[in-house]
């Protein structure tokens, strides 16, 4: 009974902006009014082009390598992925996670959805906990050396990747397999199946189609941003414009809010799924029987 955790990945599992904590600083790009200025240069340019944002900022990294003499290459782009801070619990709760899935007749798997690097990721402890990582990526030349973004991912482009999660598309390039019809019985995992957990303004698109195709959204803050009163705002607008199913502090660790919350939402889906042991224990049924699309 294959089910999906989906995540973004900046400001969800990991604290702040992935460049910001781990990247810049290797382009000279090192005090905080630096990597303001840096971002400030991304949206001026980008308002001025009328571009994507996410197009906008990996063409300034690639620019940012070559002002510092230390061209971008996917050698440092791994290894910012080590220097990342995750927020509480992050490291464990894959393998807790994963426990309780099993004892709920599920077998879950693990999917970044963000529009951060993907080599950035690969290069994180967490990596290995992720059945596919889709994210912004590079096309590389000679010595790794990175010239033109290859993937692009989005405010909304990000349900594509949803859907290519839901239909067993493990890659970016086969456009024409995601856009295929598939029964809804014939796919891996239905969104019924599926939680999507995301922090911000980008993860809104799939916050709403979760709403809309039958999974479930979790909106996460950062717990030490709380006071600031437009970080509250925020939350409170997602959950007034029925934009999510729950809001929860990014607070990984055991029992936390977050964490009930994921192991409530598991429980009903394998109630819903009738493959809860309680139900055999008891002698509601002897086999699951079959699942209506």
């Amino acid at each position: 009974m294959r089910t999906a955790l989906v995540y973004d990945f900046d400001g969800t599992l990991a604290r702040g902006n992935m460049q910001d904590t781990a990247l810049l600083p290797q382009l000279g790009v090192k005090t905080p009014a630096e990597i303001a200025k840096f971002w400030k240069g991304v949206m001026t340019q980008n308002t001025a082009d009328d571009g994507d944002h996410v197009l906008a900022y990996l063409r300034h990294l690639v620019e940012a390598g070559k002002a510092a003499g230390k061209p971008l290459t996917r050698k440092m782009l791994n290894a910012a992925g080590k220097k990342l801070s995750y927020f509480e619990g992050v490291p464990t709760w894959f393998k807790r996670i994963n426990a309780f899935g099993r004892s709920v007749g599920l077998d879950l798997e693990h999917y970044v959805v963000s529009a951060g690097n993907r080599e950035i990721v690969e290069g994180s402890e967490v990596h290995g906990e992720f059945r596919n990582v889709f994210g912004c990526k590079y096309h590389y030349v000679e010595k790794g050396e990175a010239v033109w973004p290859s993937v692009v991912v989005n405010y909304t482009t990000k349900t594509q990747f949803l859907f290519r999660i839901n239909k067993g598309i493990d890659n970016y390039w086969n456009h024409k397999a995601v856009n295929e019809w598939m029964p809804e019985q014939d796919r891996p995992i239905p969104f019924s199946r599926m939680i999507f957990i995301g922090d911000g303004d980008t993860d809104i698109p799939s916050f709403k189609m979760m709403l809309v195709q039958g999974g479930t959204s979790i909106a996460v803050f950062d717990p030490a941003e709380w006071k600031d009163k437009e970080h509250r705002a925020k939350t409170h607008e997602l959950i007034a414009q029925s934009r999510v199913h729950f809001v929860a502090p990014a607070d990984y660790t055991e029992n936390s809010e977050l964490d009930v919350v994921v192991r409530g939402v598991l429980d009903r889906i394998a109630r819903g799924e009738r493959v809860h042991p309680k139900y055999f224990a008891k002698g509601k049924f002897a086999i699951a029987p079959e699942r209506k699309a």
